[in-house]
This record gives structure tokens, C-alpha cells and sequence, in this order.
């Protein structure tokens, strides 16, 4: 009987390391993936900074367009302006 209870203690110590070794390896994978994980993780967030400070860029260049555009626009309206005045002028004499 105390063979039985000493071969039953071995086999279910064999069986705890073996679950306990499946275990470590299955955490081990699981750290590694995280790991990788975490790399992805800080290129997304570069690309998404980089992505940002590109649309800040395109965003200056527009509002820089718009501001020329109304200024273009303004001396255009002007120089009409003094043309009708010319041959409004040229008009009444």
C-alpha cells in the first residue's frame, strides 16, 4: 500500500511540472507576443504623429492659398472698380 501511495505521489508531481511546464512555455509565447504587440503599437502611434504634423503642414499651406486667393481677389475687385470709373468718366464728357 505505501508503494501505491508513493508511486501515485511521484506520477502526480510528474503531472503538476508537465502542466506547470506547458504553462511557462504558453506565458512565454504569450510575453513575446505582447512584446510584439507593444513594437506595433509605437510605430502606429508614429505614423499617426508624423500623419498629424504632415496635416498642420498642409493645413498652413492652405490657409496661406486662401489668404493670396482673397488678396488677388481684392485687387482684382479694385482694378475693376477704377476701370468703371474710367469709362464712366469717359462716358459723360
Amino acid at each position: 500500500m505505501n508503494h501505491k501511495i508513493k508511486a501515485t505521489a511521484v506520477t502526480l508531481a510528474m503531472v503538476v511540472l508537465t502542466g506547470c511546464a506547458a504553462n511557462n512555455s504558453r506565458i512565454d509565447a504569450l510575453e513575446t507576443k505582447v512584446g510584439l504587440l507593444e513594437q506595433e503599437v509605437a510605430a502606429a502611434s508614429s505614423s499617426a504623429a508624423s500623419a498629424a504634423a504632415a496635416a498642420e503642414s498642409a493645413q498652413a499651406a492652405a490657409d496661406a492659398a486662401l489668404n493670396a486667393a482673397n488678396e488677388s481677389q481684392a485687387c482684382c475687385d479694385a482694378t475693376n472698380e477704377k476701370i468703371d470709373r474710367m469709362f464712366q468718366r469717359s462716358q459723360s464728357k
